[in-house]
């Protein structure tokens, strides 16, 4: 696992996107406000807000940074635009979460830019794999999900989303 000190030697990959200079950045606490809202847009447009949801949203440096995950925040100049989270899943297993892009800013590739920073950053620590739950309503992000390598495995019983219909993984090993 990649030690807090080192956080930031993996900082920000600049991405140009129709005119845009889109930066990804390491979360940092005055990214918290947007985190959240960019996350309860989505939710609120597609699903509603769920107990697991309202728990990663409202402490997420306590419930996903101190616990071992990782928070990533696109910038487009000053602006917060999109995020993502790696939360711990399993030995070396993490699962992505909590990616949203602004409205204003979806259709620019920078969801993609994100999934691709993720998968880059994962393979830097060395993880064997990302999981990621979702629903069969956001055909776009599946697409993008399968385009990445991302295939579908087996749901569990029990999930924290009511929404989750849809497990996918993309393994890492390079063996």
């Amino acid at each position: 696992m990649l030690s807090k000190p080192l956080y930031g030697l993996t900082l920000s990959m600049k991405c140009k996107s129709n005119k845009m200079q889109i930066k990804i950045i390491p979360f940092k606490p005055e990214h918290a406000n947007a985190f959240k809202n960019l996350n309860l847009n989505w939710l609120e447009q597609y699903f509603y807000v769920e107990e697991k949801d309202k728990e990663l949203l409202e402490n997420c440096q306590e419930s996903i940074i101190d616990a071992g995950g990782y928070i990533f925040m696109a910038a487009a100049d000053t602006k917060i635009v999109g995020c993502f989270s790696l939360i711990p899943f399993g030995p070396d297993i993490f699962e992505l979460g909590k990616m949203a892009v602004a409205p204003k800013y979806q259709g620019f590739k920078i969801g993609q830019k994100l999934l691709s920073f993720a998968i880059d950053f994962a393979r830097q620590q060395n993880w064997k794999a990302i999981t990621l739950y979702s629903s069969t309503k956001l055909d776009t992000a599946l697409h993008v999900y399968r385009k990445y390598g991302f295939r579908e495995v087996e749901l569990e019983k029990d999930l924290p989303y009511a929404r989750s219909d849809i497990k996918m993984e993309l393994s890492l090993d390079t063996k």
